[in-house]
């Protein structure tokens, strides 16, 4: 754990405690355990938690826990013990065992969801503060923290909504003032987040998200050379993770870059990813890999008839949209920007980057070989996941019903056999750049981990996963190109309006005058991706031909992507 603290040992080890009370004992059995002692041992050791010395409180608790006497907070000092040596599972056990005898212990419920976003359950973090919450409606801290877990999400609204009420509650909580600039920092609203960045850092000296929005905020405004400061002395600071060590790392390649240093970007943008990739082995380097996985799913293609994805494509329902879309690609191919231009049409209703089909992928994609199983299953098998997949759509907040739906998420490129299956009346929009642009982007943006962003943290892996997703479309080609319309994102770039009004022809859109100000929309809809600043600003071709630069480190994978290249008629050079 970092020795910063922006409110959250206070809330994980003092819990919620609307009135001080000394630490009783739960009642025990006449005869097994002496009360009193037990109590004067709960109060020694909620003393030495009082004065933060958690090391020794921990150890106490631990020894009084193996002595028989078991408490909430024995078993939540324990767990922050536990966390502190990276023993999460342990901790998880000790809090669950907690929330297990004392019900109503807040501190306990809320420690529990904090551990759960330490190691990125987010779900389940954001379901344990849901019930804090609705528990204890004033606690600012479990609000925070809230937001904190809907902000990995990708919910940036109801983040900022979370934020401002742990701020409205208690006005000194430094982590609803972070969040909130983090928000702000991400839709590049720089000039708004610096200066609750720095009451943050007034308070806490060198905090890493503090300095990563002013850095940002410096970058922006032209001043390099400054953010880079501030950057080298928070990478250099001993009580950082090595996951905020890595992201510092990343955007100071993004500043070395804005000062027009590609080389020494590209190192940092390498320290980086591999510092991501030792800190998350030991989840996805342990397990096959999202390209391996690719690799064998097209071995499995190749041994079915294209004809076998289709099927009759179930009852029409009430609800139903009026188009239903796909759009998808690959990262950093411009589905973002497709994605918010569609957007702000007022007969569209666009849900950005949801797992949407998860209960489809663990009935017939859990393996490659279950592709055998989908080519083959029928009505009574889709039928069920089609239901499942417009219950989560609605889940996720969308009202498709009389709109054009469109469901963007780049990475359902590997989902296009049960989309076909699925949806044989869908239409899908497929997000097309430059290869070299698109693999040398996602190795310099930070992506929320996953097995798929993995990949992306090697230039090998990012080419290789890039080969993997077009050869899966390429084998799809067949049943995919009836309803497909490729969209090439230099084209919308360039010459947005022809561009955009072939899109809405395809779609059976008429041409909105709302479109061309996409900019304005993206910044209320708050923007979860990588591309959420720079959307902010409007169209801007600044990415268009940008591995130019980076020719010599793209060097080792252009064999790979060059049939890629030439295959989409982009120049050689």
């Amino acid at each position: 754990m970092s020795e910063w603290k922006v409110g959250q040992i206070k809330v994980k080890v003092g819990g919620y405690t609307p009135a001080a009370k000394p630490a009783q004992a739960a009642p025990a059995p006449s005869g097994v355990r002496d009360a009193e002692a037990d109590r004067r041992t709960l109060q020694a050791i909620q003393s030495v938690a009082q004065s933060r010395d958690f090391a020794r409180a921990g150890a106490m608790a631990e020894e009084a826990l193996q002595g028989g006497l078991e408490h909430p907070m024995l078993l939540n000092l324990v767990a922050l013990k536990c966390e502190q040596e990276g023993r999460f599972d342990d901790a998880l056990r000790a809090l669950g065992r907690a929330v297990e005898i004392a019900p109503n212990d807040i501190g306990a419920r809320n420690a529990l969801g904090l551990v759960l976003t330490r190691i990125e359950r987010y779900r389940e973090a954001l379901s344990v503060f849901e019930g804090v919450c609705a528990m204890a409606p004033e606690f600012a801290g479990a609000h925070c923290a809230r937001g904190a877990a809907l902000e990995s999400l990708g919910r940036l609204k109801e983040a900022e909504a979370a934020y401002r009420r742990a701020e409205e509650l208690q006005p000194e909580n430094l982590g609803a003032v972070q969040g909130l600039a983090n928000l702000l920092s991400r839709r590049g609203a720089h000039a708004e987040a610096r200066p609750l960045a720095e009451d943050v850092l007034d308070a806490q000296p060198n905090f890493p998200d503090a300095v990563m929005v002013l850095a940002a905020a410096d970058a922006a405004e032209g001043a390099g050379e400054r953010a880079k400061q501030r950057l080298d002395l928070l990478i250099a600071d001993e009580r950082v993770t090595p996951v905020q060590r890595a992201l510092a790392q990343g955007l100071l390649g993004d500043v070395l870059d804005t000062m027009n240093l590609p080389a020494e970007a590209f190192a940092a943008y390498t320290a980086c990813n591999m510092e991501l990739w030792r800190a998350y082995a030991p989840v996805y380097g342990q397990r096959t890999s999202a390209l391996d996985f690719a690799r064998a799913m097209i071995a499995e293609l190749d041994n079915i008839a294209p004809d076998s994805w289709t099927s009759g494509g179930g009852a029409v329902r009430d609800d139903a949209p009026k188009a239903h879309v796909f759009l998808l690609g690959f990262p950093r191919s411009g589905t973002t920007l497709l994605e918010q231009v569609l957007a702000s049409h007022p007969d569209v209703e666009a849900l950005e980057e949801r797992e949407t089909l998860e209960e489809a992928q663990r009935a017939f994609l859990s393996q490659p070989q279950d592709l055998i199983r989908l080519a083959r299953a029928g009505e009574a098998e889709l039928a069920p996941l089609r239901e499942a997949y417009w219950a989560r759509v609605k889940a996720e907040g969308a009202n498709p019903a009389g709109k054009v739906f469109v469901d963007k998420h780049p990475l359902n490129t590997f989902r296009l056999p049960l989309i076909l299956k699925l949806f044989p009346d869908a239409r899908i929009l497929f997000a097309r750049r430059d290869p070299r642009d698109v693999v040398l982007s996602c190795f310099r943006r930070r992506f929320t981990m996953s097995g798929s962003a993995y990949q992306l943290l090697t230039l090998p892996g990012a080419a290789g996963h890039y080969d993997a997703a077009m050869k899966l479309a390429d084998r799809l080609e067949g049943p995919m190109a009836a309803r497909t319309h490729v969209v090439r994102h230099e084209s919308l770039v360039e010459d947005f309006e022809p561009a955009v009004r072939e899109i809405c022809a395809f779609l059976g859109l008429d041409w909105a005058d709302e479109m061309r100000n996409f900019a304005d929309r993206a910044r209320d809809r708050a923007v979860a991706t990588p591309s959420g600043a720079q959307l902010s600003r409007g169209l801007s071709a600044e990415g268009v031909g940008a591995w130019r630069r980076y020719a010599t480190e793209l060097a080792a994978v252009q064999p790979q992507l060059k049939p890629w290249v030439e295959s989409f008629g982009y120049p050689s050079e």
